[in-house]
């Protein structure tokens, strides 16, 4: 049975004389915001390896909610704007992409040790739907590919405020990251579906991320 969801990814740069304990504790403060109604998933981490021309970032923040209305509900909560104040001092750029989910299928709850690779893209300027949809197809087709990929989706990010331009996004679930690896021997994508995204992408930014326990 497959489940409609909106995905909720944001992306942190912690700044480098961040002493550990203060790092430990602006993770936990996020991580503790899975206890609020509206999230259906939410976990916080380093990020395991980032692959961007540009961008860096040293966390990622990955949280699922049934709705646009509970995304929104979260936003506005106090706890939420509590822990986003407490932790904005300590963060030099952050970037966030959201979407709806249309088939996800399998627990919405990730485990702890389950490897996460997102992936961003950024499209040419004016970019038509029909050249929108033709690259959200290739990316749906990577599931279908690779049994090491648990669960997948995908979408045209629709809060774009905090995207930095970027316009589509991706999430890959693996058990571990040795499967997440095993995936990498291989080339995700072929030639011909490379060039048929390529030609429209003006960046792309791929982040790896593994689950902690709580």
């Amino acid at each position: 049975m497959s489940t409609q969801i909106i995905e909720h990814i944001v992306l942190f740069k912690i700044k480098d004389e961040t002493d550990p304990s203060t790092v430990t504790a602006i993770v936990n403060r996020v991580n503790s915001l899975v206890s609020l109604p509206e999230v259906l998933h939410l976990a916080m981490g380093p990020i395991h390896r980032i692959r961007s021309s540009s961008l860096t970032f040293t966390h990622m923040l990955h949280a699922r909610y049934n709705s646009r209305s509970d995304l929104d509900a979260y936003t506005t909560n106090p706890s939420h704007v509590s822990v986003v104040k407490a932790n904005t001092p300590f963060s030099d750029d952050t970037m966030a992409l959201d979407w709806v989910a249309d088939d996800i299928r399998g627990d919405l709850v990730l485990p702890p040790g389950s490897a996460v690779r997102v992936r961003f893209l950024k499209l040419k300027e004016n970019s038509s739907d029909e050249v929108k949809n033709e690259i959200l197809g290739v990316l749906r087709g990577i599931k279908d590919k690779f049994t090491e990929i648990r669960q997948f989706s995908c979408g045209e990010n629709f809060s774009p405020g905090r995207a930095k331009g970027f316009s589509i996004g991706s999430v890959a679930v693996f058990a571990g990251i040795s499967e997440l690896e095993a995936m990498d021997s291989n080339e995700e994508l072929t030639k011909h579906e490379k060039d048929k995204i390529g030609e429209h992408v003006e960046s792309e930014m791929v982040i790896d991320y593994v689950v902690r326990p709580r």
